[in-house]
């Protein structure tokens, strides 16, 4: 491995562990509770009309009241793809991922949070890549809450704790590859799109583990020189793959020649010197690289004039 592909692993940040990790709440259906509270509201309705024949029924129907209010306080409907973080002066006492109306202790708070499929998209970010060349790039991340404890309680905010790790993760990538790679063993941002999307993925997950977040695949969605340089850069790539062109027309042209001098000499069709193999080496060189038609030459005389 070289020190290009160990460079970005080396690098990863290290986050604090934990304090605290998602478990079920203790929670039971919330269909008996809430007859029972209905139950006790109908019953305290009917206590302060018995009030009118002894006024100690007014007082009973009070504290059943105020019961069956703080009873019903303990419902909670849980949507598929939400949970709820129980907490319960102040201390975390659990999840509720199960779906439906569930209840739980009416004295504790319950934060709603999702669990769904999100994605979040960077703006187009201008960084230097590993050459000192300007670019510009951009990525998408398809991530979400795994631990809805730590999600809640390790981070302010996890939507925007998601967001800055996440183009932290993309500036740190780009500055350490080029955007085309110079040596051919070279990783480049261009050419080895996989690659750097998988070392993406590892970076952007040991940032945001301790969120208890969980990333699904992140992406590069715009990746270009920035335009100051995008000019000179086009004029580079032209010109290398001019280069490129170039040599595999001189590789098939030797090839040709070759092949030529060979079967004029298996078949005898002609003896030639050096200097005549020479002259047609060249003639012949001249013809298979040039980019113009060649303009022939008729011979008239001998071979040697």
């Amino acid at each position: 491995m070289s020190a290009q592909d160990s460079t970005p692993t080396a690098d990863l940040p290290e986050m604090p562990a934990p304090r605290v990790r998602e478990f079920t709440a203790h929670s039971i259906g919330g269909a008996l509770a809430l007859l029972l509270g209905l139950l006790g509201v109908l019953v305290a309705i009917g206590l302060f009309a018995a009030s009118s024949v002894n006024p100690g029924f007014a007082v009973g129907g009070v504290f059943v009241l105020i019961a069956a209010i703080i009873s019903l306080r303990g419902l909670n409907t849980v949507a598929p793809g939400e949970a709820r973080v129980v907490q319960l002066f102040g201390r975390y006492r659990g999840t509720i991922r199960q779906d439906g109306l569930r209840w739980v202790n009416p004295f504790t708070s319950r934060t709603k949070i999702s669990t769904r499929v999100r994605n979040h998209e960077t703006a187009v970010l201008k960084v230097n890549d590993a050459y000192g060349n300007p670019i510009e790039l951009a990525a998408v991340v398809v991530w979400k809450v795994r631990d809805t404890a730590q999600a809640t309680f390790e981070v302010d905010n996890y939507l925007e704790f998601v967001a800055t790790q996440t183009e932290a993760a993309v500036r740190h990538i780009a500055i350490e590859y080029p955007y085309d790679a110079h040596d051919e063993g070279g990783l480049s941002l261009r050419g080895n799109a996989e690659e750097i999307t998988e070392k993406l993925a590892v970076e952007l997950h040991a940032r945001v583990e301790a969120a208890g977040v969980q990333i699904i695949e992140s992406r590069f969605t715009h990746l270009a020189y920035a335009p100051e340089i995008a000019s000179a850069m086009l004029q580079r790539q032209q010109a290398g793959a001019v280069v490129a062109a170039r040599r595999q027309i001189v590789d098939g042209a030797v090839g040709m020649v070759e092949a030529a001098l060979a079967r004029i000499t298996e078949q005898d069709i002609v003896e030639l010197d050096n200097e005549r193999k020479a002259a047609m080496v060249s003639n012949l060189m001249v013809v298979l690289c040039g980019d113009r038609a060649p303009q022939p030459v008729l011979n008239t005389g001998t071979l040697y004039q």
